[in-house]
């Protein structure tokens, strides 16, 4: 199985990075790179638009330049296929295997976070769409050793912003320790990383509150599962809501997906005890801080757990919850047409789910 391999791909580089007013040019004129000996050629036939991409192109985080290492095209939540080997790549891999790109494209492998699991926070891991080339682009180069491989069941638009916003909502879930039973809350409930979280919540058995703004996103979060859906334009008193929906106690977990919501965040819990927040969204560096009197800690118990991306062992769970229906598609699939707009919508805090931009599309 064969594809004749261009010398030219599609791709959306960034103009005017670290700046406010960057933008995507949709180009057709960006080089195929060549593996190296341990190394896949993937041709990605969509990625999804994360919100990380807005901050990585602003480069408004604690953070190196994307072009500091060459990089123009962000992104890193890509399906598609593979359509060349690397000369040492392992025979278990062939042409035409369905594999999915994520925020971590490598790993060092050789360290304790890596020996224990918890290659998401290697020291030496290889950011996406950072420092490598991102899923901004239509051909990109990717470590045999460190792709993750799509069922045949689950569809590109499902599969590629798994590899970022499921896989982050897993670990999540997972590091919080939270039981079936248990009241979680997620601000921005209604964003493509909020609703990821939501459906996945409910497949673990615990009891999703979604906060978010607006009747699409209050329609798509009770669609995907949540029990309750607390508008913050609509209601005055979002953490009484929130407690009273909890049953009147206050919540077992929040999960904060929307970086906005820290500065209440800890009123969600009201008077229940050994409660986590897991703290997810990233603000621009300087934007918030967060803090409170020790007291709050210590007698209610309170557990604050940092969590970033997932790991392949997460990517490969979602996968199979998408496999058996328990994760069902949250993007509007379009064409690169609208990729600069929709980008720019993403940025504007306009959008309902997750946008998948397909490269097969006009």
């Amino acid at each position: 199985m064969s594809e004749e391999i261009p010398k030219k791909g599609w791709g959306g580089v960034v103009v005017n990075e670290a700046s406010k007013d960057f933008y995507i040019d949709v180009r057709n004129d960006l080089p195929v790179p060549e593996p190296a000996d341990d190394e896949l050629l993937v041709r990605l036939n969509c990625t999804g638009l994360c919100m990380s991409d807005i901050h990585n192109m602003m480069n408004d985080w604690v953070q190196p330049k994307m072009s500091e290492f060459g990089v123009r095209c962000t992104g890193h939540e890509g399906a598609g296929v593979v359509v060349k080997l690397g000369k040492k790549v392992s025979s278990a891999w062939k042409v035409g295997d369905r594999v999915g790109i994520k925020p971590l494209l490598d790993v060092c492998h050789n360290c304790e976070s890596c020996w224990n699991g918890r290659e998401n926070y290697c020291s030496n891991a290889n950011y996406t769409g950072l420092m490598s080339p991102g899923t901004y682009q239509q051909y990109l180069v990717s470590p045999a050793i460190y792709t993750t491989r799509i069922p045949d069941e689950v569809p590109d638009e499902v599969a590629g912003p798994i590899m970022c916003s499921a896989s982050t909502m897993h670990r999540a879930l997972i590091e919080s320790g939270l039981k079936p039973g248990a009241w979680v809350v997620f601000p921005g409930g209604g964003g493509g990383v909020g609703v990821q979280g939501i459906q996945l919540a409910r497949a673990m058995g615990m009891r999703p509150i979604a906060i978010d703004g607006g009747k699409n996103k209050e329609k798509l979060c009770l669609s995907m599962g949540a029990e309750k859906f607390v508008d913050f334009k609509e209601v005055k008193d979002v953490p009484a809501a929130v407690i009273e929906a909890a049953d009147g106690v206050g919540a077992h977990g929040v999960v904060v997906t929307a970086w906005q919501a820290y500065k209440d965040v800890m009123k969600f819990i009201g008077t229940r005890k050994g409660s986590r927040i897991m703290v997810i969204a990233l603000p621009a560096a300087g934007e918030v801080l967060l803090g409170s009197e020790p007291s709050t800690w210590v007698f209610n118990n309170l557990h604050v757990i940092g969590s970033l991306v997932g790991t392949m062992q997460d990517a490969a769970a979602c996968l199979d919850y998408a496999k058996r229906g328990l994760l069902k598609p949250i993007s509007e699939v379009r064409g690169r047409g609208q990729w600069a707009e929709s980008v720019q919508q993403l940025r504007r805090g306009e959008v309902a789910g997750r946008i998948v931009i397909d490269f097969n599309r006009e």
